[in-house]
Formats: C-alpha cells, structure tokens, sequence
C-alpha cells in the first residue's frame, strides 16, 4: 500500500514496475478512488449510521435501534459532499418527504392491496424528483427505500404502533442530519483537496488523449473524435463539480489559493482545446510531413507532473515541498517544411500554442507552490454565480409535466414497474424477502435505456459476487464483532462507490443486507439467503429492462432542446468574447458565458453516448452530430483564445483594425447560430421529436442533408484555403494578421455549425 500511494504522489507508477500494466492502471485507479472524496464521504455516512443506530439502541432497545437505522439509512442517500452553508438544503427534503410514505407502506402492511397502491403511488411521486437533475435523483431514491425499508420492517399491530415505528424512523433520520451537516463542516477543507485533486487527474487523462492526437501520422492516432468529445464531456463534468466545493466562500488565504488553482486549471483547458484547432489545420495541409513526436511527449510530460500535484493533493501534502517547479518551456524538435511557408507558420502556431499551456501549467504549480500571489477579486465576491445552485424551486418541475416530458415518463415508467414487480413478488414460491425483487426493479431501472442496460448488468453482477463473498465469510463463522465492523465497512463502500463503480455498490450493498438478515434470523441457512438474493435481484432486473421499453423517452427526442441550448450559449459567449472591454464586470459575464458554453456541449455530447445503446431504429444520425459538437468545441476553443489575446496582449493589438471585424463578426455569429432561424428549418412541425427519415428501418440522409454536406465540404475547402494563403504567425510582434485568421475562423466555425444543425435535425 505504502509503493501505492507513492505512485499516486509522483504521478507514475515506478515503484509498480514489475506489475502488468493494466493491473497496475486499475491499481492507481483504485487507490485515488480510495483516498477521494467520494470514499471519505462513504466513511463519514457508515460512521453517522453506526453512532445513530447505538444511541437509539441505548435510549429505545433493538427494535428503535433498527428503525432509526432505517431513517438514517434514508437520509444517507443525498449526503454527498457539498457546500458547508446548503448542506441542511441537501438532506431535509428526504427527511420530510421520507417518514410520510414509511407510514403509509406501515398502515398497508396487512393489505396486499392497499401496500402495492401505495407503493406504486410513492414510486411515481419519488420519481418526480428527478426533475431538479442530479441534486434529485438521490432523493428520489432514498424516497422508494423509505417504503422498501418499511415493507422489510416489523409489521404493526395497529396505529399506534404504526406511528411509533414512523416517529424512531423520524429521530433516526433527524439524528444523521444533524451527523451530516456536522461532518460536511469538519471534512469540508479535505473535500477541497480531494476535489481539486480529482479535477486535475481528470485533465491529466484529457492531455494523455490529446497527446495520441499528435502522433507522427495524425490520421492513424487510434484515437477518435468521439473519445476526445467523450473525455471532454467528463472532464466538464467534474469541473463543475469542483467548482460547487472549492469556490465555496473563498475568504481565507487557503481557500483563495485553492480556487485559484480551479481557475487557472480552466484556463489550461482552454488552452489545450486550442491546440485541437491548430492541430486539426495542420493535419489538413498535410500531415504526413510534419511529425509532431516532440509535442506528444511534452503534453505526456504534462501530464505527469499534473498527477504529481494532484497526487500530493490526494495525500495532504505541503506541495512546495514534494512538488518541483516546472522547469521552463523548452521548445521541441520537429521537422519543419523548409520550403512551404503556410506549414511553417501551423507548425510555430502549433508550438507557440502548446508553449502557452505549458506556461499555463507552470502558472498553476506556482500557485499551488504559493509561490505566486492569487487574485480572486472579482470571483471572490461573486463565487455564487459559479456554484450549482442548491434551492429547490417548483419551476422544474412545471417544466416536466407535459406528456412528451421525459421525467413525467420516468415517473410513469417506474410506478408501473415497481407495480408488476411487487405482484411478481407476492407469487414468488419462496416469498421470504418480497422487497428485494421491488427494491432491485427501482434502482435499475433509470431515465434512459444506457443506464438503466448499465445498472442491469452491475447490478446482477455485484449481487452474485457479494452473495458468493458472504458464504465464504460466514463459513468461517467470524465473531459478531466482526460481522457487524463488515456491515458498517460494507455500507461505507456502498455508498462511496455509487456514482463510480455501481457494480461495487451492489456486492457492498448484498454483503450488507445478507449479513443483516443472518444478524436478525440466525436460523436461516445462509446459502438460501444468498440464492434467494441472487434470484430476486435476476428478476427485479429483468423487470427492469423490460418495461425501459414502456412509455420510452429516447435521447433523439431531446437532441433539439439541447441543441437550441447549445445554440444560445455559443451565441452569448461568441458575444461577449469579442467585445474588447475589459472591465471586472465583463470578465465575470464573459467566465459565466463559457462555463454554460461548455456545459451545454457536455450534455450534448452525454447524450449522443447515450443513444448509442437504444434501438437502431431510434438512434440519431450519429456523424453530423459529433460534427457539431466538434465545431462547437473548436469555436468555444479559438472564442477563449481571442479573449485572452485581447486581454493579455492588447499591446500587441492594433484595435483600430481589429474593432470592426470583431463587430462583424459577433453579429454574424448571432445571426448564424439564431435558433429562431436555425431550428424551426430543421425540425418543421415534428414536435418535441425529430423527423427520422427512414429506408426499411433504417435512417437514411435527406436531400437537405445531402445539399447540407456539399455545402460543409465547400465551406472546410474554402477555410483551408485561406489558412494556407494567408498564413498567420502567432510568435510575430503584431499580433493584429494572427488574431484577424482567428476571428475569420471563427465565423467559419459558426456557419459550420448551422449546417451541421441542419444535417442532423434535417
């Protein structure tokens, strides 16, 4: 363990040398896994759960132990690490809206009627939550385990015991809130390191992948426009994530050297999706005789001093001390064609813009060092335009209440087949443990047809591995210590590895359940407890994925909403990206502009992923789409690129020049990409779905679409065109030709991305 995290420090893996490599990569993984947020936050909520369930058992006896063990269990749920002032926010809606659906499953439990109503009821209200996004979907979850908790429970005699279950099931909720809000303040300051840390090893995968795009031979990296999109997509993802906890109040000097290091983080991002553009022009020319090795291994040497930061991050550890300065750019060698000027100028554009994320980088380990001063003037009072926000309004959820909505759906979807899942239960021939074929239908079973196929298969998976681990363990015959020190670890892993590995969720969560019910009911024989598991879990899962097809929401069906929200954020960021002002004000709309630039191109890029496990028949036209996502990246990239050009180096700027052609520009762009003009073409009268022009149940390519890519293919002849007539330096003292080339490509850019618009939604 101790070469492990060693490895994770320097960023390599030389103490692993003799490993095979793919263990050795599932080794480090596993270990950051381990030492992440994610897994501190598992240890804190098994932690809460056992001091609950022990002082319950203190002030009420087994059974009040047991039943606010529940209601802690419940609450557990949405505790994930998150901001220290909305951490109540996080948790009291499943306490509120929790214990009523556990007393209505109690008042039910003697009528099989009445408990498959209200189950069905509860699933669909539960699943309505799904409506506030990633924020509601842990509580919809922890609402169906309050009533699957119920059913599991001691079934009462009358009202009075009904709501004596339901008042424990209250203090034990209460109890853990109180546990998690305290634990979120004290663990807050490591969750800021482990955020950081897991956002820079998340942007050290990112160089890797765009290292394999610098290849001698470009066209024969292996490495597909679609991984790149896919990297980046994640990469987005746990940005945003880092942001909601590192910028959180950054009103000390740690905190402000923290998100400091978040920001310049973001602008290496910035810089690195540049580097996909210069790349791209260059590759165009040819690609074969520019071979670009040095600049694969710079990026890979990156790389690896990003894991070593993150790694000390990881490990706590003071980072001017384990982490050395980055040593100066040193400009690679590369072959460069003598007698071809254009080429000449990519290739020092190339390395010019390469130099300047290795500069980027070096920044960021300067402040990481504290060797350079942060400025956060303008994010330090304005950090909650940065954060998710964490109020719960009714707004989303009138959004979702039309029948083409996709969480009305999901809602339906769920209680239907929770219902089918509790009538296949009451008819099991064994019967013992009912809930568990319920319980396993509502957690595979998710919003769209990729998880929930995911879930599926984790979820068997994990079911049958825990279930062959719990008779091996019990056939020694451990102590009951030791069963009940497994049960707390063995919900501390389930918990941590939820969003992560859910495979690993569901063995932690089996171990858990099977050495709860031999706890409770030694005289059950723990291979028919582990077989019935096994089988429940078969089944709730195969219930699962057969009623995914039932009132479906496939992804083709969104694709125009979040393509007219990826229109409109190209739109404002192109806006404020070329106006020349450089007010703090402006600087802080213009950061706003291109996270949710950024953000909308992830969740389109999400879906596209996503779509690839549906129906053939169902799928979107997956080669415009990824067009346009790339074109949107690339403009989002060289938008970046000329703001920082004209933040940074106005001196090198004839602005006189440059202020008409920016105006130009930025009202071409918000003509091009207007989704009242680009979306009603595309779509016509199909409604909150797309026309799918089909040939013997397949999508084939329209006339427009046809026109579409003639149209594009002129379009890119004519872009390389001007790249290689008009070669711009980006290393020469007037900067005004070079960022003129850029603006040009820009608009290019946007009229690229109408027509691929029009290709895939035509």
């Amino acid at each position: 363990m101790r070469a492990l995290l060693e490895a994770i420090a320097v960023g390599t893996s030389h103490q692993l040398r003799t490993t095979p490599r793919r263990v050795r990569d599932y080794l480090l993984e596993l270990a950051r896994i381990l030492l992440g947020q994610s897994f501190a936050n598992g240890l804190s909520v098994a932690f809460g759960l056992t001091l609950v369930g022990l002082a319950a058992y203190a002030a009420g006896g087994l059974r009040a132990a047991s039943v606010a063990a529940l209601g802690a269990v419940v609450v557990s749920m949405p505790d994930l690490p998150a901001q220290r002032k909305h951490k109540l926010q996080q948790l009291l809606p499943a306490v509120f809206l929790g214990a009523p659906l556990y007393l209505a499953i109690q008042l039910a439990q003697r009528n099989d009627l009445q408990q498959g109503t209200v189950l069905v009821l509860g699933t669909f209200v539960a699943y309505t939550a799904t409506a506030w996004g990633k924020r509601g979907v842990p509580l919809s979850i922890s609402m169906v385990f309050s009533m699957v908790f119920s059913m599991a429970g001691h079934d009462p005699e009358n009202l009075r015991e009904a709501l004596h279950n339901t008042g424990w099931f209250g203090v034990g909720a209460l109890a853990y809130t109180i546990h998690a809000v305290a634990a979120n303040g004290a663990l807050n300051r490591r969750y800021r390191d482990q955020c950081l840390a897991e956002a820079l090893f998340a942007f050290s995968r990112t160089l890797r992948a765009q290292s394999l795009r610098f290849s001698a031979q470009h066209g024969d990296s292996g490495v597909s426009m679609g991984s790149v999109l896919a990297q980046q997509a994640a990469l987005a993802d746990t940005l945003q994530s880092t942001r909601d906890i590192v910028l959180e109040s950054p009103n000390t000097l740690r905190r402000q050297r923290r998100a400091a290091v978040l920001l310049a983080l973001l602008e290496a991002r910035d810089q690195l999706l540049a580097c996909e553009i210069d790349l791209d022009l260059l590759a165009r020319h040819d690609p074969a005789s520019v071979p670009m090795s040095g600049v694969q291994r710079a990026l890979r040497q990156l790389a690896r001093h990003i894991d070593r930061l993150a790694g000390n991050y990881l490990l706590g550890r003071t980072i001017a001390r384990h982490v050395d300065a980055l040593p100066p750019w040193t400009e690679p060698r590369v072959r460069h064609p003598g007698s071809d000027a254009a080429a000449a100028a990519l290739v020092r554009g190339v390395l010019a813009r390469v130099g300047m994320l290795h500069d980027q980088v070096a920044h960021l380990t300067r402040l990481a060092r504290a060797e350079t001063p942060p400025e956060l003037a303008a994010v330090r009072e304005n950090w909650q335009l940065f954060v998710s926000s964490t109020a719960w309004s009714w707004k989303p959820l009138h959004t979702q209440l039309g029948w083409y909505a996709p969480t009305l759906r999901l809602a339906l979807r769920a209680a239907l087949a929770v219902g089918a899942a509790y009538v296949v239960a009451l008819h099991l021939p064994w019967n013992t443990h009912p809930y568990w074929v319920v319980l396993s239908s509502a957690v595979v079973l998710r919003a769209n047809m990729a998880q929930t196929l995911e879930r599926r298969n984790a979820r068997v998976l994990g079911t049958v591995f825990g279930a062959l681990l719990v008779m091996g363990f019990l056939a020694a015959h451990p102590r009951p210590a030791i069963v009940l020190l497994t049960v707390a670890l063995a919900t501390a892993v389930a918990h941590a590895f939820a969003v992560k590995r859910y495979w690993i969720t569901a063995l932690a969560a089996t171990v858990q359940a099977l050495l709860q019910a031999h706890l409770l009911a030694t005289a059950v024989r723990p291979s028919f407890a582990a077989a019935e598991r096994i089988a429940d879990t078969v089944i709730g899962a195969g219930i699962a994925w057969a009623f995914s097809y039932v009132l479906p929401f496939w992804e083709h069906q969104q694709l125009p909403e979040l393509i007219r929200r990826t229109l409109a954020a190209q739109r404002r960021h192109a806006r404020l990206a070329l106006e020349p002002r450089a007010e703090s004000a402006a600087d802080i709309e213009w950061r706003l502009a291109r996270r949710e630039a950024y953000d909308s191109l992830s969740a389109l890029v999400q879906a596209t992923s996503r779509s690839r496990s549906e129906p053939r028949m169902v799928q979107p036209l997956f080669e415009p789409l990824e067009t346009l996502q790339a074109h949107c990246y690339r403009m989002g990239a060289q938008l970046t690129n000329i703001k920082s050009t004209l933040q940074l180096r106005s001196g090198q700027l004839d602005m006189d020049r440059l202020r008409p052609a920016l105006e130009r520009t930025a009202a071409a762009i918000e003509a091009a990409l207007d989704p009242k003009t680009v979306l009603p073409a595309a779509i016509g009268d199909a409604g909150p779905a797309m026309k799918r022009p089909r040939r013997n149940g397949r999508r084939t390519p329209s006339a427009t679409s046809g026109a579409a890519a003639g149209a594009t293919l002129a379009a890119e002849a004519e872009m390389r065109e001007s790249a290689l007539e008009r070669p711009a330096d980006a290393l020469a003292d007037d900067l005004t030709p070079w960022l003129l080339h850029r603006v040009e490509l820009v608009q290019r850019s946007a009229e690229q991305v109408r027509q691929m618009v029009a290709r895939t939604l035509g």
